[in-house]
């Protein structure tokens, strides 16, 4: 006797097409669920899977998104610990990691880190060989570089979301100043995710009009205007939110999101994020920092070359110069 769904349905071809737009979160924590949830709400993906060792919180996730389908375009959702889930992701975001213990030495928690990579990344790779990558977890720059050693993709496919939140944070607060909305200001904060990045003062602009122009002394000690201060604020956002919340997780969500549609549209827009920088501005070593990139359905297709001033250059390599003295003392990559 022929089934329910056999009376309803005819089958005309018995091979589902694959998905084209398939999206693997790794770690369902607040970052992770957060990216997840701003990519599905953007109609980024036509399956989305999470990845987790937690494996009631992810069941618990899925469930959850899966039950809100009738309100989301994106028709698959799944989950589990093992990876072969993640099969034939376009895009893998990589929100995984273990957290700062207090005294612990920031050379320490990477290297912990670098362990847990060398359990995911190899397992990213092995089931999506083609994928993209984008690396949000802490200190993301580090861990950006050790994705690329250990995934042994190339160097255009391995991206971390860098400052792309630093200068999303920048403009509206500089922004706000003028009492315009945030897509009208020009501006980014390169360089390392963190304590050192730099705000390049020598671009930033209202509908064209240079800043620096206006008034030489933006951003330096000298301005009477202080907005030197902005960046500061930029600098100390993430600590005040998490002091206030205890995690920072919607605005690195979108901003993930935002990464996520250039690629998959395959946009070629510019976005400052975190790619591999030696030969540029005088930078010697393998780093990873944030530059303005040109992100498409390949990845980073190219890198803008600023005419940036001689104290920004400085900056960049003053990041560059931190990032590897924790880098090189690395084990096991």
């Amino acid at each position: 006797m022929a089934s329910v769904e056999q009376k309803l349905l005819t089958t005309v071809s018995s091979t589902p097409e694959p998905p084209r737009n398939k999206v693997t979160v790794v770690g369902v924590g607040q970052v992770g669920m957060a990216c997840a949830m701003s990519i599905i709400l953007r109609d980024l993906c036509d399956e989305l899977a999470l990845v987790d060792v937690m494996e009631d919180r992810l069941k618990g996730e899925m469930m959850d998104l899966q039950h809100g389908s009738l309100f989301l375009k994106c028709p698959k959702i799944v989950a589990d610990k093992d990876y072969a889930v993640t099969a034939n992701s376009r895009l893998v975001v990589v929100t995984a990691g273990v957290r700062q213990q207090e005294g612990e030495s920031r050379l320490n928690l990477v290297q912990r880190n670098v362990n847990v990579f060398k359990c995911i990344i190899p397992q990213i790779v092995k089931y999506s060989p083609n994928c993209t990558l984008i690396v949000v977890s802490n200190p993301v720059d580090v861990l950006t570089y050790v994705t690329w050693k250990l995934s042994g993709l190339p160097k255009h496919r391995v991206i971390g979301s860098g400052t792309n939140l630093d200068s999303a944070r920048f403009r509206q607060m500089m922004a706000e100043r003028f009492g315009i909305h945030a897509s009208s200001f020009g501006g980014f904060v390169l360089g390392e995710h963190g304590d050192t990045s730099v705000p390049i003062w020598s671009g930033t602009n209202v509908a064209g009009m240079n800043l620096q122009k206006l008034n030489p002394e933006i951003g330096t000690d000298a301005d009477k205007e202080k907005w030197k201060g902005v960046h500061k604020a930029v600098v100390d956002s993430a600590y005040e939110v998490i002091k206030l919340k205890g995690y920072t997780n919607w605005a690195i969500g979108l901003s993930v999101a935002d990464l996520t549609e250039s690629i998959v549209k395959n946009l070629s827009r510019v976005h400052p994020v975190s790619t591999m920088v030696k030969g540029m501005y005088g930078i010697g070593n393998e780093v990873f920092l944030s530059l303005p990139c040109v992100l498409n359905g390949g990845g980073v297709s190219s890198v803008i070359n600023l005419s940036l001033m001689d104290d920004e250059v400085a900056q960049l390599k003053k990041s560059a110069d931190t990032l590897w003295g924790i880098q090189k003392d690395l084990k096991d990559l």
